[in-house]
C-alpha cells in the first residue's frame, strides 16, 4: 500500500472499531477538562476520573480552586503522580484565570501554552475538545501507532503531529485524536504487541 491507500484502510478500521469516541476525561466545561487534561500526564484516565470528583465538588471553578491551599490540592490529587508539581501548577493557573482572563479559560493557543503546567498536548485537547477548533493532540499512544503504521518517521511528537495534519483533513482531526488513542489502548498496545492480532497493523503487512 502507499500511503494515500494506508490511511484510507486505517480510516476504515478505525471507523469500524470506534465510531463514536468520547473523551475519556470526565468534565463538565473547559475548566474541568483544562484540569483533567492536567492531571492525566504520566496517570492513567481512570485514576483521573476516580480524584476529580472529589477535586471538583470542593472546587470547579479557578475562584473556588484559589480559596484552596496547594497542601489541599495536592492531598486530593496524590494518587495521580507528580502530585506536587500538578498542585501547584493547578492552583497557579487557576489564579491567573481569575486575575487576567475574568475567571475563563482562553481559547488560543498562545494564552494556554502561557500557563503554567500547559504544554501543547493539553493545550490541544482543550482547543479540540472544549472549543471545537482545529487540533490533533498527539501522546504516546498516537505517536507509537502513526510510527508503527508507517505515517511518521517517529522522530517526535512534533514531527508526527505535522505528518499527520498533513494526511487527514482538519475536520476530522478532533474525532481521530480519540479514534487511534482508543484503538491503541485496545489493539496496538506498547508491550506484548501481536501483529497478527492488531486489525489495522495485520492489514497493513499484506
Amino acid at each position: 500500500m502507499n500511503k494515500k491507500e494506508r490511511v484510507k484502510f486505517i480510516q476504515k478500521k478505525l471507523d469500524e472499531y470506534f465510531p463514536r469516541p468520547r473523551v475519556p476525561l470526565d468534565h463538565t466545561d473547559p475548566y474541568t477538562l483544562l484540569i483533567a487534561t492536567l492531571l492525566s500526564a504520566q496517570c492513567t484516565d481512570a485514576r483521573v476520573n476516580a480524584v476529580t470528583p472529589t477535586l471538583f465538588a470542593k472546587a470547579k471553578t479557578p475562584a473556588a480552586m484559589i480559596k484552596l491551599t496547594i497542601s489541599q490540592i495536592e492531598k486530593i490529587i496524590h494518587t495521580c503522580g507528580l502530585s506536587k508539581a500538578k498542585s501547584k501548577a493547578i492552583w497557579h493557573l487557576s489564579k491567573i484565570l481569575v486575575e487576567k482572563y475574568e475567571g475563563k479559560v482562553p481559547s488560543t493557543f498562545e494564552e494556554l501554552e502561557e500557563l503554567p503546567g500547559i504544554g501543547h498536548k493539553t493545550a490541544s485537547v482543550v482547543m479540540s475538545h472544549a472549543f471545537h477548533k482545529p487540533a490533533l493532540p498527539v501522546d504516546t499512544h498516537i505517536h507509537r501507532c502513526a510510527k508503527r503504521w508507517g505515517l511518521s518517521s517517529g522522530k517526535n511528537v512534533k514531527q508526527t503531529e505535522k505528518d499527520l495534519k498533513a494526511l487527514w483533513p482538519e475536520k476530522s482531526w478532533g474525532k481521530l485524536h480519540l479514534q487511534i488513542i482508543y484503538f491503541a489502548r485496545t489493539y496496538c498496545r506498547a508491550v506484548k504487541h501481536d501483529v497478527d492480532e492488531c486489525p489495522i497493523c495485520s492489514g497493513l503487512k499484506r
